[in-house]
């Protein structure tokens, strides 16, 4: 075998969240494990998604928490320090800089390969500038996926942020437009009126925010974007946008006739599966189709099972939380372990870093209804306890609760509120290990947390 020829036993494609665990475990159990990364190692969530983009989030969550505490408002009354925000976002970025994960590959004895690598038929990938590396065991690909550039007449002239520009900005836009109503949108919508925005814009195409969650969810969200001066826009479409000059403000023109000029338009319209240009077709599969896989990971329609995909290339569950789960996975099926994927059709939690947050794992109530459950749903309100009291003035949110009654246990549940966001896990338990209600009532809920709304619930469905 020549020196441009290397044999391994797993190859990982992808040093994001997902590709990072899975070569660690592979190796941590003795398999040599070579992982392919052409950017930076940590992938898009370290550097350009869920970190930056939480860290440019919290300084105005801290703000409004305090603000609604009666003795701590009037110490709060100035503005955010931008400045020392974005300095915070680039600590907790490393500045862009991968040498830590460089040296956490190490610690575990994976090789890194620098390069686009690309599937060149079974079992081999090639790495450009580098070279063919043959898996004896599996070659796993976690390429992730990238964002959706819809094609509105104009936009890709206008140069408009995608959410690595946004969570990379070095200022702060005086006005900005954002297209697209979900999570990611949203998030960056709040986080740069709180930095300072004078104006912000979203425009979202379907009747409400957040279309993949609770009604109520999206509805509360709007009220509190509402109140904190951000235009919402649903039901509408950007048709055409303009760009005065080559550095001038943005002019969009709407489905509705009407037109918002802002300093930076932002699109957050979705995503889609990394797999355009990795090689799928010389394996016979659909370049630019998400993977599919079975629940240990392995590529359906390959012979010999030696292909395996984790993360969002899979278009499974496309959070950074589930490409880990899915990477232990595909780890346990690749040393000989016995865990499959259960979590990722029916227990997916998921949360959305808005004030208020919007917290959800397992089926929505429509979702359990179109399954043909046995539905029965219960609301409660998250902060009618006296833990949230305590947190301050002004609580709102919605605690609701999806129980599958023939079976009697809980398929789904969505938590709205300030700051819930550590109450989901349990709900996650419960959804996960198919926890009976009855069983539910013996965890018992510390005085005062809000977790007691869990048994507000739990009463109201008569447990």
């Amino acid at each position: 075998m020549s020196a441009a020829v290397q044999e391994v036993d797993v190859v990982v494609v992808g040093g994001g969240p997902a590709g990072e665990v899975v070569a660690g475990r592979c190796a941590d159990h003795g398999l040599s494990t070579v992982l392919v990364e052409r950017e930076l190692v940590g992938g898009e969530c370290s550097y350009w998604g869920c970190i930056p983009s939480k860290t440019l989030l919290r300084p105005g969550d801290v703000l409004a928490a305090a603000r609604r505490v009666p003795g701590a408002a009037a110490a709060v009354a100035g503005p955010v320090d931008v400045p020392a925000a974005l300095a915070r976002r680039d600590l907790m970025t490393a500045r862009w800089d991968d040498a830590g994960q460089q040296r956490w590959l190490a610690g575990h004895g994976v090789r890194l390969v620098r390069g686009t690598g690309r599937l060149a038929g079974p079992r081999r990938v090639a790495v450009a500038g580098g070279p063919v590396l043959v898996s004896r065991r599996a070659v796993v690909l976690a390429t992730g996926s990238s964002a959706v550039l819809p094609p509105v007449p104009g936009l890709a002239e206008v140069r408009p942020w995608d959410n690595r520009a946004a969570t990379a900005a070095k200022e702060v836009p005086a006005r900005l437009l954002v297209m697209g109503g979900g999570a990611v949108g949203l998030e960056l919508a709040q986080a740069f009126r709180r930095l300072g925005s004078a104006e912000v814009t979203v425009v979202e195409g379907t009747p409400r925010l957040l279309p993949r969650e609770e009604p109520f969810a999206g509805e509360q969200v709007l009220a509190a974007l509402t109140r904190e001066g951000v235009a919402v826009r649903l039901g509408t479409l950007v048709a055409s946008v303009a760009r005065a000059g080559s550095d001038g403000p943005v002019t969009a023109t709407l489905s509705d006739g009407t037109a918002v000029t802002a300093d930076e338009l932002l699109v957050a319209v979705g995503r889609r599966p990394a797999t355009a240009d990795v090689g799928l077709g010389t394996v016979g599969l659909a370049p630019g189709r998400p993977v599919e896989v079975d629940d240990r990971m392995r590529a359906t329609g390959v012979p010999e099972g030696w292909l395996y995909a984790i993360g969002d290339c899979t278009g499974r569950a496309a959070f950074t939380h589930m490409g880990k789960y899915q990477a232990r996975v595909a780890a346990s099926a690749l040393t000989g372990g016995d865990l499959t994927d259960r979590a990722g059709r029916d227990a997916v939690p998921r949360v959305t870093f808005t004030d208020p947050q919007v917290c959800a794992v397992g089926l929505t109530a429509a979702a359990a209804g179109d399954r043909g459950l046995a539905v029965r749903v219960v609301d409660v309100a998250t902060g009618e306890v006296p833990g949230a009291y305590v947190l301050g003035d002004g609580a709102e949110g919605t605690t609701r609760l999806v129980v599958d009654a023939d079976r009697g246990v809980l398929v789904g549940a969505t938590i709205t509120g300030s700051g819930v966001q550590e109450l989901l896990h349990s709900a996650t338990v419960a959804v996960a290990c198919r926890v009976p209600l009855g069983e539910l009532r013996h965890a018992v809920p510390p005085f005062p947390t809000v977790s007691e709304v869990w048994l507000h619930a739990l009463e109201a469905l008569g447990v």
